[in-house]
Formats: C-alpha cells, structure tokens, sequence
C-alpha cells in the first residue's frame, strides 16, 4: 500500500509496465543504449537502467520427498490463493471454515498469516521445524491530533534515528520497538560495529549475558502466553538471539490457545518427512489435510542478475556473471566496469539494515545524484575504472568481520544459507551510517573514477585497464 501511494502520488503509472519480467540486457555500443527485452516480446531503449530485481522475490518450497503427489490444494504464501480461502489482506478468510489446514513453516511469514488462519480454519495444524522468537509487538493507533502537530520531516528524522540506534549511535530512540531494545546484540553479531574499549574476551562475555538474559525472557513470554504446557515447550526457542531473524507479535503464540489449532513439532524428525496423495507424514505419524500452504519463505539474495534469469551483456559482448565469475564485482556495490549506465539495487558490497526500505531509499538517491552529475557534465558513460572496482572490492573484504563462529552454532535459517554458509564477506561491515557518510564524501568529490567524459579520458581509461589486465 505504501508503495501504490507513492506511484499515485508522483503519478507513476503513465510510465509503469506491470506483470512483466525483463528477460535481457544487452549493451548497444554503437547506440550507447541499453536493449531491454521482457517475457512480453517488448523491446525497449534505454540510456540508464537501474535493476532493483530484489532479494526475497523467489519463493522457496521444501525439498519433501512426495511433495509432487500431494493432490489437495497447495500454495506458496507470496502467491496467497485469496479465491480459495477468501478475504484479503486483513484476514476474514471465511472459505476455510470446512478445512483442515496445514502451515509449513513458523519464520516470520508464519508469524503473520498463522493467527488469521487460526480464527477461520476448521482446523488448522502447524508445523514447525525450528521455533522463532517472537517478542512484543505492541503495535497500538497513533493519535490523529497528536500526528498533526509533528513538524515537517518528522518522518524521515524517524527513519535516521531507527538506523542510528541500530548502528549504535550515541542517540536517544524515537522509535523504541523490539527492534531498537536488542540493538546491542544485532550490532555485535551481525554488522561488527562493536565497542573498542572492551576486550574481546570482555565483549564475547557481555554478549553471552545479554543473550541469555534476552532468550530466556522470550521463553518465560512462551510459558505466560500457551496454556498446553507441552506445546509452550516446543515453541521455545533454544539457540542464540540472532541466530534467526527476530520475530515479533501480540497474535501469534496466543493462537496456540485455540482448539481448533494444532502444533506439529518435526524436530526430531529434521522436518517432514513425506506427502502422500492426501497427508503429510512426519515420522510415524500421517496427518490427513485439504489444503498445504507453504510458509517458507525465499531464495534470499538471489534477483534476476544473480541468478541468470535475468542476463546481462555489456561492453564487447561480455556477460556480466562472466565478469563476476570470482564473485561479485562492483564500485560501491552499484556499477560494475564493463557495464555502462547500469546500476544495481540492493545488499551487495553495500551496508544494509533491518529497514530495507530506507536503504533503498538512499541508494536510490545516491544514484540518482550520480546520474544528475553525469548529465551535468556530458559524460559520455557512467562507468567505474578497473582499478576503483579492484579497490573496493579490497575495501569489502578487509572491513569485513568474520562471524562464521557464530554463524556455524545457529540452527540452518537464511542468514546463514541454511547451514551452508555465513553472511560475511558481501557487505560492508561498518555499517550503513558510516557507508551513507562514504558516499556522501565521495559524491563531493569529482567522481573520475566513474563518469566518462571525453577522448583523453577514454585513452587514459583503457591504459588504465591494460596495466591492470597485465
């Protein structure tokens, strides 16, 4: 909804193609264009294109020995099937009033659409392979006359100071949720930004007592909340604080409570174990369900660029995961040498925060700035130079913090590639602050690293390559 306001607001629909999947990107060099081919048989031109593909946008269905079987109606929770249980967005998904309902999953998704289906299912059977967290929301109406009397910009002061508690800025919260009360452990784990007056041996110390005091707080809510003690037990969880992403809601352990509802718990069984034609089996047991919905969640990281669904060529032809072939490749995580005019959004080789969308915020600003000065002075491409990609790709590795300890005693969730890997190494690790600042010292500067401008700076760009290819 925020988005749609802001597309009527500025009136961006005159210029927006919906339901279409850009499937090529093909540098012209005669043209100086980019050739934008979709899954519509269009083909457009473009001096500038900017992918923002994003980084939860392929839905993830578990690996179910059987799951192709199952006869009974089945969908992905980013793909909600609203004609089959009816409602919209704010529940009342009265259709399922006659079925016996299974969720699969119990991440943050789960969190949100479990205690609608619980008010409306039959019966609704939720299963779990590893318990979140889930701490106090406490989501409550914003006084009207109250809004009225903040000050313009209030909104954006808001925004600031959240990312500034997070990153451990010496500022009182505005905003006090859940998010901002664990900003200590968030930061220590996850971005590196620590306290340099304590000792390593101090700091690990201080982490372990305020991980514990948080975890056990968050069990003791369990306990007050679920009546069933056997099922308060299993949705305990047991791991360290930011092990998982933090989940939080006043609906969902309370719906736990109802009759109607049913915790499956397949820790023992490392999840489910089979689908048959009509049930789910977990271990011995068979549960007999209408409807599968799949709460879980997505391939993080992996847009179109990334993942090749989306190909990209640029100067001489060259494929852009061919130039990332060694891995990604980019100054300030935006462009890429070889790439003219293209500019990707997103976490990669930049700084990111909780609150995706003001990051994206910035990072459509700080490339918009970039083009602005491009058209300013005539540049004939927007462009990094070798040698600036090489150095920030130096920047990344060397400012980053090695959390694959940690990482390597979580339970397998998406932060750290299901068990397979950490999320070290592809963002830079002082944080978004200190990036932000980066770039706006940077912008100050005359971007010659980056904006081609005429012949001589041509020739010295591709000397430039040359020493660095040898």
């Amino acid at each position: 909804q925020h988005a749609v306001r802001i597309a009527e607001h500025y009136d961006l629909y005159r210029d927006f193609v919906a339901h279409t999947r850009a499937t090529g990107l093909t540098w012209d060099e005669d043209a100086s264009e980019w050739v934008v081919e979709t899954d519509r048989g269009d083909v457009f031109r473009a001096r500038y294109v900017i992918t923002s593909s994003g980084t939860l946008t392929q839905p993830k269905l578990p690996g179910i020995p059987g799951i192709e079987r199952f006869t009974g109606h089945t969908f992905h929770t980013s793909r909600w099937d609203y004609a089959y249980t009816g409602g919209s967005a704010e529940g009342d998904l009265t259709k399922l009033a006659d079925k016996r309902v299974a969720v699969v999953g119990t991440g943050a998704t789960g969190l949100q659409v479990i205690p609608h289906l619980a008010e409306h299912a039959r019966e609704l059977l939720v299963f779990q392979r590893t318990p979140s967290t889930v701490d106090v929301r406490d989501n409550r109406p914003t006084d009207p006359d109250w809004a009225h009397t903040l000050a313009p910009g209030w909104q954006r002061e808001r925004m600031d100071n959240f990312l500034e508690v997070l990153a451990g800025e010496p500022v009182e919260s505005l905003v006090q949720d859940g998010w901002t009360s664990t900003h200590r452990l968030q930061r220590s784990i996850l971005s590196g930004s620590v306290d340099g007056s304590v000792s390593e041996e101090g700091r690990q110390l201080q982490e372990e007592l305020d991980d514990a005091a948080k975890m056990d707080s968050l069990r003791a809510r369990v306990d007050a909340t679920v009546d069933d003690p056997a099922t308060a037990e299993a949705l305990k969880p047991w791991y360290r604080y930011m092990c998982k992403r933090p989940g939080f809601s006043d609906l969902y352990l309370q719906a736990f409570n109802r009759p109607n509802v049913t915790l499956v718990d397949t820790a023992d069984t490392h999840g489910i174990t089979a689908l048959t034609e009509t049930s789910i089996v977990v271990g011995e047991s068979e549960f007999e369900v209408d409807c599968i919905i799949f709460a879980t969640g997505f391939d993080v990281g992996v847009s179109g660029v990334v993942s090749g669904t989306l190909p990209v060529s640029g100067r001489g032809g060259r494929a852009l995961l061919e130039a990332w072939g060694m891995g990604p490749r980019t100054l300030h995580g935006f462009t890429t040498h070889g790439f003219p005019n293209l500019f990707q959004l997103g976490p990669m080789q930049n700084a990111n925060s909780v609150n995706f969308v003001h990051i994206l915020q910035e990072q459509a600003m700080h490339i918009t700035a970039v083009i602005a000065r491009g058209e300013k002075v005539g540049a004939r491409r927007i462009e990094p130079t070798a040698a600036a990609e090489d150095a920030w790709c130096r920047t990344v590795v060397e400012t980053s913090r090695d959390v694959s300890d940690f990482q390597a005693q979580c339970t397998p969730g998406y932060y750290n590639g299901e068990g397979s890997r950490t999320i070290g190494g592809l963002t830079y690790s002082p944080g978004p602050l200190a990036f932000h600042r980066l770039l706006r010292e940077w912008r100050a500067g005359d971007m010659a690293e980056l904006l081609v401008v005429d012949d001589a700076d041509e020739r010295a760009r591709e000397s430039a390559e040359i020493g660095v290819s040898a």
